[in-house]
């Protein structure tokens, strides 16, 4: 089963909590705190790993989650780091928010992507000690890790990519050339997934092609196998049309190659600045020489220039050696001729940018929303005396009380921040 697009939901680990403790040891007296500090939440890492082909094994776990931080302890002791989660995909992996924005394109092996951040620890109570504050008696609790609905999209990485309308031979033809066992039937549409299948030649060389499902009119638009086939052409350096050439076929070769190059184009013009070679297919057949003289003729009328075109019989093998090579030197010549490209090792996500402070006035409840009123939220235990003293002070400084005024406020009224709600009080 090949699975070459998925909808995950990815969640960054908790970070831990900071411990209240004070120094108590045998001959020391008035010793202080010592609650060391939580540890960071894991992060959820995407990284291309050229031994994966689809995402068949995900799409069994679409719920991804990293480990969550250890609390910190007395004596200083600060929380072990939450694990991170590696989640390994194909080279040729393009990670989009739900929004369809691309943040990430995993092009070579081992690149890899921050997706989802693990949240940080919470504060000890020895960070809060000071000449005025001997014994703090609170602590910071852990903030949640980024969470967010994300989707993968595979483009393949070819050389080569062949291209041809259903039942042209091109699984046939990729069995012959290379060491991939597609599955191969007389009827048409047999191949709904993309093979891969590394072509030797020689000693030494070698470049991969993609036998592609078959295009038929109106690809660009959704039908047939539509753009889950069309993007993996645009991968590749080059496109090996393959062309039937048996008597009689409808629509005939040149009509074919014109149908071909009109899908190409319509899905992306950029695709026809691509190299074309043609292979025109079963040989083998009764009257395929004529055929295919008269596609020699009829490409040369569509494009005014000169196009490499092969006859070729997947099914016995004739003119496959002269085709493979020529392909070979083509892919070698690009390849060259191709600028390099820096691949940045690691992509990480911009930060968050931070949200001002808001009030709104929702169903009766006063809404307050704001990247650091919900943060500091998020941090108090507010069954803690010192801390819910410690918010009440930051909330006075950044004027959420004024705010809250503003809008008409009054004495027992519910205030709603982050996953807490308060009742007001002056």
């Amino acid at each position: 089963m090949f699975v070459d697009e998925l909808e995950l939901f990815v969640r960054g680990g908790r970070g831990g909590n900071g411990a209240v403790s004070f120094r108590r040891e045998k001959y020391v007296p008035k010793g202080g705190p010592d609650g060391g500090d939580g540890g960071d939440g894991g992060s959820v890492y995407f990284q291309a790993d050229p031994s994966k082909h689809s995402f068949l094994d995900l799409s069994y776990r679409r719920t991804l989650k990293a480990g969550d931080a250890e609390h910190g302890r007395r004596k200083n002791q600060h929380g072990a780091r939450g694990k991170d989660l590696f989640v390994y995909v194909p080279p040729g992996t393009v990670i989009r928010d739900e929004n369809g924005n691309i943040f990430a394109d995993l092009t070579s092996a081992d690149q890899k992507a921050l997706v989802a951040r693990g949240g940080k620890g919470g504060k000890g109570n020895a960070r809060f000690a000071s000449s005025r504050r001997r014994v703090p008696r609170l602590a910071e609790k852990g903030l949640p890790g980024e969470e967010k609905t994300i989707k993968l999209e595979l483009k393949l990485m070819a050389q080569a990519g062949l291209v041809g309308l259903p039942n042209a031979g091109k699984s046939t033809l990729l069995s012959r050339i290379s060491a991939a066992k597609p599955k191969v039937d007389s009827y048409p549409f047999t191949t709904l997934a993309p093979n891969l299948g590394m072509v030797k030649v020689g000693d030494e060389g070698s470049f991969i092609v993609a036998d592609l499902p078959g295009l038929i009119e109106g690809a660009h638009q959704g039908a047939g196998v539509g753009h889950r086939f069309l993007r993996h052409v645009e991968r590749n350096l080059l496109l090996l049309f393959l062309i039937d050439l048996s008597p009689g076929v409808e629509p005939g070769p040149g009509e074919a190659y014109r149908l071909l190059k009109n899908e190409l184009e319509a899905y992306s013009p950029l695709l026809m600045d691509y190299p074309i070679v043609v292979a025109g297919n079963k040989l083998d057949l009764t009257g395929a020489e004529e055929q295919l003289a008269k596609l020699r003729r009829e490409i040369e009328q569509q494009e005014g220039k000169d196009i490499s075109v092969f006859g070729i019989s997947a099914a016995t093998g004739e003119g496959l050696e002269e085709m493979v090579n020529f392909l070979y030197q083509k892919v070698k010549e690009i390849s060259r001729e191709s600028p390099a490209v820096e691949v940045e090792e690691e992509i990480r996500l911009e930060q968050v940018s931070e949200e001002p402070l808001k009030v709104e006035l929702v169903g009766g409840v006063f809404q307050v929303s704001g990247t650091a009123v919900e943060r500091m939220v998020a941090k108090t235990d507010f069954e803690n005396e010192e801390a819910l003293q410690r918010f009440q002070n930051f909330a006075r400084k950044i004027g959420l009380d004024k705010e809250l005024k503003k809008k008409g406020i009054k004495e027992g009224d519910t205030v709603r921040i982050g996953g807490e709600e308060f009742n007001f009080y002056e």
